[in-house]
């Protein structure tokens, strides 16, 4: 959990609805997050942002997969890039851009580790197919073909990469799904939790159950999209919807995936600052990724 950390950046809204997430890894940058890192005695390396296509050089394509090509190359470069930073024997921790970069990090996590679980925090369940999105956006794709649902154009941005098992995945607050994405999610092994069961259970406990569920993984990597959180802590996103997680719920949850020793790599992505209120945003991503990796109160 304190090996060195690599910050990488990937700037891509071609996954999105909405364009300025490509904004998004210089925002949460801009909240101090390599200083304040460094302040809890991290040592880090940012490796800056990698070289991703823009909308405007680029075609949609398959209006069922929308800008496949260019997504399924930076895909690829970001699982090698990840992978070799494991291998190093550093901790990944990816800014986003949108959602759909999770396909590239997530491969490279399973280059890397022997038998890997994934922590999902997300209003939407990213599960959708070519088959069942009702928009084409791959962002609503990546938890699907992480592990190994969808057309196989897309499927090869994971370079033949392990797919995940599903029981190895736990989605937490969930409460936006498609028609056809919630029969597969109900029809899958991914364990899930919606902002109803936060509700019922409390995050505390939905926590200690998601790391039961993950017991005996080689690590844990964890996927935030930011539009988990209730727009009133972060406004910053493309897809808000009210009744989610609360501040200090997210903050629970990371520091309790701290204490547990077993969180290996981490991304954040979907923080929008042309939707944003003075970066807000931007710097809870910031705030979240330090109680993460080890910022306690006292």
């Amino acid at each position: 959990m304190d090996r060195p950390i690599a910050v990488v950046g990937v700037p891509m809204d071609l996954g999105a609805g909405r364009r300025g997430v490509d904004m998004g890894p210089s925002a949460i940058r801009y909240a101090g997050l390599k200083q304040r890192l460094e302040q809890i005695g991290r040592t880090v390396r940012d490796l800056g942002d990698m070289k991703v296509p823009l909308p405007e050089e680029s075609h949609i394509g398959n209006p069922k997969l929308k800008y496949l090509d260019e997504i399924v190359e930076s895909c690829q470069r970001l699982g090698e890039v990840v992978d070799g930073i494991i291998e190093r024997h550093e901790f990944p921790l990816v800014l986003g851009g949108d959602h759909a970069i999770a396909i590239g990090t997530i491969a490279g996590v399973a280059r890397a580790e022997p038998d890997p679980a994934i922590l999902w925090f997300d209003t939407h369940g990213d599960f959708n197919t070519d088959e069942t999105t009702p928009s084409g956006n791959i962002h609503g794709m990546p938890l699907a073909a992480s592990v190994g649902r969808g057309n196989p154009a897309l499927l090869a941005a994971r370079a033949g990469a392990p797919f995940i098992r599903e029981e190895r995945v736990v989605a937490i607050g969930i409460r936006e799904l498609d028609p056809l994405e919630r029969e597969a999610l109900r029809n899958s092994r991914i364990h899930v939790y919606t902002m109803s069961d936060v509700d019922k259970l409390g995050m505390r406990e939905v926590m200690h159950r998601a790391l039961k569920h993950v017991e005996g993984a080689s690590g844990v990597h964890v996927s935030f999209d930011m539009d988990v959180m209730d727009p009133d802590s972060a406004p910053g996103v493309g897809t808000p919807h009210q009744g989610g997680i609360t501040y200090r719920e997210a903050h629970l949850a990371m520091e309790m995936l701290y204490d547990a020793g077993i969180l290996r790599s981490m991304e954040i992505v979907e923080v929008n600052p042309i939707l944003d209120i003075q970066n807000r945003t931007g710097r809870l991503a910031a705030e979240l990724a330090l109680s993460a990796l080890g910022q306690r109160i006292l």
